[in-house]
């Protein structure tokens, strides 16, 4: 008996050796388990109710506030009214308010569900460096929102500019609402993109030489990113989103660099 047993260690003589359990693969550092397609698919959808739910509950509170904050946007307008041209434009435009006070109030939320969905994925160090920069995606949104109020009554005044008695200033309550709301969006959400720079720097995606090599490019991008995103055909829009941007970079870079990256 010890003969075979020292053969079949040995794995000799045909007596085959005895199978070693194979550990299963580790998952990532500070990670307690492996999600599964299944589970990260879970996780994105609780994550998208919450983050829905959160915009309802934001679009609610809109919708009480929604009078004095049309009334405060048509004071733009050099004769502070603007015509309903359907029976549904005042609906229309109250829950087209409610919505983005409710992006903007469920803001907070919006970034944390992101971020939890993000997080596991990463390693430690990635984690640490990256978590700081989160309550900052807010500050930059808010940011965004305040330079659209201040950009927007000369946007609208270089637009009336160009009517007179024959082309009379007459605006269309609709289109008008619809060009103050995205641009408040299109400028608080643009301010997001140097925390997702930077993010793409620490997981080893982008290095800040790729971003300055990558200047004249990242110009003319912004360039035209600015004119798509701000719908008034104005110049002012434009030339503010895009200079606060190419601001915004050139800073991101900077700090990328300090960083070692």
């Amino acid at each position: 008996m010890a003969d075979a047993d020292a053969l079949r260690d040995a794995g000799v003589s045909g007596v085959p050796a005895t199978p070693q359990p194979v550990e299963p693969p580790a998952g990532l550092p500070g990670d307690d388990s492996v999600m599964s397609l299944v589970d990260h698919l879970g996780e994105l959808r609780t994550r998208l109710f919450r983050i829905i739910l959160a915009v309802v509950v934001g679009g609610a509170v809109g919708f009480m506030i929604a009078d004095p904050i049309r009334d405060k946007l048509l004071d733009l307008i050099p004769d502070g009214t603007a015509q309903a041209l359907g029976p549904g434009d005042g609906f229309a435009i109250t829950l087209r308010i409610s919505l983005v006070v409710g992006v903007i109030l469920a803001m907070p939320v919006i970034l944390y569900q992101v971020w939890a969905f993000i997080a596991p994925g990463l390693t430690p160090a990635e984690r640490k460096a990256i978590r700081p920069w989160v309550p900052l995606a807010l500050f930059f949104f808010a940011l965004g929102v305040v330079i659209a109020y201040l950009v927007l009554p000369y946007a609208l005044s270089f637009l009336f500019s160009f009517t007179d008695d024959r082309l009379i200033e007459n605006v269309a309550a609709g289109p008008f609402f619809d060009f103050i709301t995205t641009t408040f969006l299109a400028f608080g959400l643009v301010m997001e993109f140097p925390i997702l720079l930077y993010g793409l720097t620490r997981v080893g995606i982008l290095h800040s030489d790729q971003l300055r090599a990558a200047r004249r490019y990242v110009i003319l991008g912004i360039a035209i990113f600015s004119a798509v995103a701000t719908p008034g055909g104005d110049l002012v829009s434009p030339f503010v989103l895009g200079g606060t941007m190419y601001l915004l970079y050139e800073l991101t870079v900077w700090f990328i660099r300090r960083t070692g990256r």
